[in-house]
């Protein structure tokens, strides 16, 4: 049945035009990643009725797969799917997958032409009253597309919305609502909503009510949707419904959405899955390794009084107070451009690089910091790029700025300062920070979640430093010393 979903809706591809499907979010599921998705469920042969759910189902491909599954384990019993849409392009393709179905499996299906986010209850701040099916088994492949606060999705679910929403884990979180305890469901999503404050509160209601039992991670980014080129990092993730937590997490990567170079390894649960509520994607037993020695350390950075910032200034938008070239009553404004080899270096004849202005909002008390780039490119050895700012070098400038594309630590002495830069220019710590976001944007709110060292042991790292050149491979020869 899956084979001939493919074909109807590969005929719906070449007919509606790829920009009209991504402003629906509508990105189709590939037949192998469907069966992959499908193979993940534990299907109960005992049941003798079960009740099935693909919300945004498109052309019916998941719910096909899993049909098709379910039915070649030889299950006898009754079968109930219900599958949401409202693209009325893609209506006639999803009728006929269901139809098909009926007559192929012998199952019941309902379809429902309405928004599965608003046309139904979600939590005590509902618009709409308690009145939801629960379901054996869900799967999806939902809509990835941000929506505004003010959208009436957002407006329904507000105990998981911070900030701008994106439809894709309103979806996964409803998802979570509809499944019965102790049942399965899959989804095929986006990486964002492992870390990050947007999806805290969507994480704390996950992990209130599920446990991760499985993961899948794919190696390229453009791959998993087939010839839709969509730059996504995705994954697939099973939860099962319950607050039981496994001791493992089963965890597969693959390069592709073939699945030909498959690799399968367990992880343990409290280890990808940590007390912070992150979701660290590890894709080897050498990632493993980095999360070991680094969650085991006691402190982190606002613990120790060194919270990281992000820049004050966006530049585009306070050009009036910007200047070229030092005059008096100005200071100087650090761009990511100024953090070369190591060091903050200032100044380097940049275009408003010197900031003139009576805003005290718009500077800081000069002293010592840590630097880092707050963007990087996918293709850039390290993610973490790092200088050291030291107020001795500028100790003419009461004030200093920073634009927003960097982040910064103020830090209460050179060797602090050095001792910290020892930990975020590591390959250890690049590696983990790597793991805990698959974006290349550094999050000065996730940096104040990493675990490092205590005082005392930052401070001996960074005389040691100061002793030796400021290469990865110095500060890998301190990390290796004191962190085991």
């Amino acid at each position: 049945m899956l084979d001939e979903v493919i074909k109807a809706t590969n005929d719906f591809i070449q007919h509606v035009p790829k920009s009209q499907r991504k402003r629906l979010g509508q990105f189709f599921t590939t037949s192998k990643t469907a069966a992959f998705m499908a193979n993940m469920i534990n299907v109960d042969l005992t049941k003798p009725l079960l009740h099935i759910l693909d919300a945004g189902a498109g052309t019916g491909i998941l719910s096909a797969a899993l049909l098709d599954r379910i039915m070649a384990a030889g299950y006898a019993g009754k079968i109930v799917l219900t599958c949401y849409e409202t693209d009325a392009q893609v209506l006639p393709v999803l009728k006929t997958t269901l139809e098909l179905a009926k007559q192929n499996y012998g199952i019941r299906y309902e379809l429902r032409e309405e928004n599965y986010l608003t046309g139904q209850f979600f939590g005590v701040d509902s618009l709409i009253a308690e009145d939801s099916e629960k379901f054996d088994y869900i799967i999806g492949n939902p809509p990835y597309l941000k929506i505004s606060k003010d959208a009436l999705e957002a407006k329904c679910m507000p105990e998981v919305c911070h900030g701008a929403p994106n439809l894709y884990f309103l979806f996964f979180a409803m998802g979570i609502y509809n499944l019965k305890p102790g049942q399965e469901m899959v989804y095929i999503i986006p990486r964002s909503w492992t870390s990050g404050a947007y999806f805290k509160k969507f994480r704390d209601y996950l992990f209130d009510n599920c446990v991760i039992t499985d993961i899948h991670l794919f190696g390229c980014r453009d791959k998993v949707f087939g010839n839709e080129n969509v730059l996504q990092e995705t994954m697939i993730v099973k939860v099962k419904k319950t607050t039981v937590r496994p001791s493992a997490i089963a965890i597969s990567t693959s390069s592709t959405s073939d699945f030909i170079d498959i690799k399968r390894f367990e992880a343990p649960y409290d280890t990808i899955v940590a007390n912070n509520k992150i979701v660290y994607l590890i894709t080897d037993t050498n990632e493993l390794k980095v999360l070991e020695r680094i969650n085991s350390l006691p402190c982190t950075l606002p613990s120790l009084h060194l919270k990281m910032q992000t820049g004050l200034i966006v530049d585009f938008r306070t050009r009036e107070s910007l200047r070229d070239r030092m005059e008096e009553g100005a200071f100087p404004l650090l761009y990511a451009a100024h953090i070369r080899d190591g060091r903050v270096m200032w100044p380097i004849g940049k275009e408003g690089e010197v900031i003139k202005t009576e805003r005290r909002s718009f500077l800081q008390e000069n002293g010592d910091f840590l630097m880092v780039k707050r963007f990087t490119s996918k293709e850039e050895k390290r993610r973490l790029q790092c200088g050291i700012y030291l107020k001795q070098r500028y100790k003419e400038f009461r004030y200093i700025s920073t634009q927003n594309k960097i982040n910064f630590v103020k830090c209460d002495s050179p060797c602090i300062t050095y001792g910290l830069y020892v930990l975020l220019n590591s390959s250890l710590y690049d590696a983990y920070y790597r793991i805990m976001n698959g974006s290349t944007q550094v999050n000065s709110t996730e940096i104040n979640l990493v675990p490092i060292p205590e005082r005392k042991v930052i401070e001996a790292m960074g005389q040691e430093l100061m002793q030796n050149d400021l290469s990865e491979e110095s500060c890998n020869k301190i990390v290796d010393r004191w962190i085991r």
